[in-house]
């Protein structure tokens, strides 16, 4: 078995297509398949059960995949390790990055990195906080940009307070309140909101404080990105309780800072037990870009 199989193989999975995995890997199609089945004969197993318009893992290729992941994974962390021993950094940065990162300018840092290491590729990821952590302790994500309640710690990864933020309530520039210096979360319990999907930690910090107020709110809409919410609040369907840096001037609406409202505080985080090469080379790029703060 061969680290290439075990490559074509993930991205047959991923990409439940032959000829994209193809092109995703750069070898010819027939190539690829030559291989897979290969691989398939010496396992003496089908992975895939496939027609001219249809790839599906079986379950023989549904519990090998887990394994092969993990099995290419501590290669390449083991080429990226030797590689760093003399100097060189290789191997792959994967970044997990929440919809609404206002600490730091991520698109600048990661192009400082790529410079300083250009052997690295990167993969960004999007998603929430939780998922994040888990894919760190699980080896899936070097690094992560994580947004959390501030009565919220993260758990079992190493972290670096990136800020400390008040939300702000986010209105249409016609509404009642555009014009008031400071709301309180009573004056805005009767609104409709639109918030990020219940259960996850861009939405926890403002429940969480309506809870403690013994405050109930109406949300009406979520979302898992800022662009749609600021859409809905400026045609005047809902109110939101976002950190200002997410809101862009020129639209057609106002922030008010809300004395008892949510505050969230911005983490990176990476595993606090055996970081890879590139996540330890992230962090000094991060560090020059703070400023050592």
């Amino acid at each position: 078995m061969e680290l290439q199989q075990l490559r074509y193989v993930l991205a047959v999975a991923e990409e439940r297509n032959f000829t994209r995995a193809a092109a995703r890997c750069h070898v010819v199609q027939s190539a690829l398949s030559h291989q897979i089945k290969s691989l398939e004969r010496e396992l003496g197993v089908r992975l895939f059960a496939r027609t001219s318009r249809r790839v599906e893992l079986t379950d023989a290729g549904a519990a090998f995949v887990p394994a092969a992941r993990a099995t290419l994974a501590a290669a390449e962390r083991a080429v990226a390790e030797a590689t760093a021993a003399s100097g060189e950094i290789r191997g792959t940065l994967t970044i997990g990055a929440i919809p609404t990162v206002t600490a730091i300018d991520l698109a600048a840092l990661l192009g400082d990195f790529h410079r300083a290491h250009p052997a690295v590729r990167i993969r960004l990821r999007g998603g929430g906080s939780d998922v994040f952590m888990t894919s760190i302790r699980e080896g899936q994500l070097d690094v992560a940009v994580l947004g959390l309640p501030e009565a919220a710690v993260p758990k079992r990864v190493a972290t670096r307070i990136l800020a400390r933020e008040s939300l702000v309530a986010v209105l249409g520039a016609g509404h009642r309140f555009a014009d008031r210096r400071r709301l309180r979360l009573d004056e805005l319990a009767g609104e409709m909101f639109v918030d990020f999907p219940a259960g996850g930690h861009g939405r926890a910090q403002s429940d969480l404080a309506f809870a403690v107020a013994g405050l109930t709110r109406r949300v009406a809409f979520e979302s898992m990105g800022t662009e749609l919410m600021l859409d809905l609040v400026e045609q005047g369907l809902a109110v939101a309780l976002l950190a200002p840096a997410v809101v862009p001037p020129g639209r057609k609406l106002v922030t008010v800072p809300v004395a008892d409202g949510p505050t969230r505080i911005e983490y990176l985080a990476w595993s606090d037990f055996n970081p890879s090469p590139a996540a330890l080379a992230f962090l000094e790029i991060l560090d020059d870009h703070l400023g050592g703060r």
